[in-house]
Parts: C-alpha cells; structure tokens; sequence
C-alpha cells in the first residue's frame, strides 16, 4: 500500500544497536530515523515504510511491567510505520491511515476511533484542532476521544523532537458487549 503512495520500503534495523551509545536496544520504530529527526542526516528518500523490529523496555511509556498480564503486552514487537521527512504532513498521514484499514483491510469504520492531543494547561499546549478537524472527515464526533500527554504526545526524550500524535483504535467487541 505505501509502496504504491511513493514509500521506499526499508528493512528493519537491528534489535541490538551497534552504532548509537544512547541506546542498548530498538525499543520504537523511530530509532532508525535518529538522525534524521535530529537533522544530523539527509533525509533521502523522503518517504519510508516498515516493519520495525522493537523490544519492550522502559522509557516514557513504560509498560514492561504489563508483559503477560494481557493478551497485547509482549516483550518482542514489531512497529509498521509510514514515515514522512519534510514530504506530506498530518492531512495525507490520517487520510493514509483511513484508506489503508477501511478500503484495504476493509475495517467496518463504525468500529474505528481516534484519539488525539488534548492539550495541557500546565505546559501551555493547545488541543491539537488540525489532527480532530482532519479525523471529522472520517469519524462521526463520538469516535474521535481526547487524550492526555502521555498517550497522545510523542516525544523523544526530556528535550528534543515531540510534538501532538493521534492512534486509532479498533472496537473489537461483539456486538452485545457494545449494547451493555
């Protein structure tokens, strides 16, 4: 799918990083693209795609701990990721994601939510509006959710690259449990 939107497709880098003392092992898909974020490296091609191999370690979001006490928590993992460097931005990502699960995957969209940045008062960060109005194309308003700083920020460390992020979720349950 995102070979046919202009992505080259990558391998996944290696579990165990050789080359970055900052970190012992891959534990998000960004890892790869450090330097890029960091502008320390060009960022040709634009337009990635791949399946990142990741394991579960600390970090900000933390959830080592919850490895076996759910059925969605494992120690190895792998992170599909589309990326953009300076090429497109919010608008065709979120369109991107909708085409992919709802005309590819052929997700039932009345089972689909998204979440996006709430904002924080604290730290004087707004909603992020741009991401909700773009998700308004595709979701009725009661599945787009609001969400906090730990699940709808992304950063990359205490300082450096972060900013607003949406998921989208898939409401799996039958449909008596929907009606409860």
């Amino acid at each position: 799918f995102f070979e046919s939107k202009g992505h080259t497709i990558v391998p996944s880098a290696p579990m165990v990083i050789k080359d970055d003392p900052t970190l012992m092992f891959t534990n998000a898909g960004m890892n790869q693209w450090k330097d890029i974020i960091l502008g320390t490296r060009e960022p040709e091609p634009r337009r990635r795609a791949d399946s990142q191999k990741c394991l579960r370690v600390s970090g900000k979001h933390n959830d080592l701990e919850e490895v076996g006490h759910d059925t969605y928590h494992h120690t190895m993992f792998e992170m599909l990721g589309n990326w953009s460097f300076g090429d497109y931005f919010k608008e065709e990502a979120i369109d991107y994601a909708w085409e992919y699960l709802v005309n590819v995957l052929k997700l039932d969209p009345a089972n689909l939510y998204a979440t996006v940045f709430e904002g924080s008062d604290e730290e004087n960060l707004g909603r992020d509006n741009e991401a909700a109005a773009i998700w308004a194309k595709h979701l009725p308003a009661d599945h787009i959710i609001n969400g906090n700083k730990h699940d709808n920020f992304w950063e990359m460390g205490e300082t450096g690259p972060c900013g607003p992020c949406s998921e989208i979720h898939l409401d799996s349950r039958s449909d008596e449990e929907k009606a409860k």
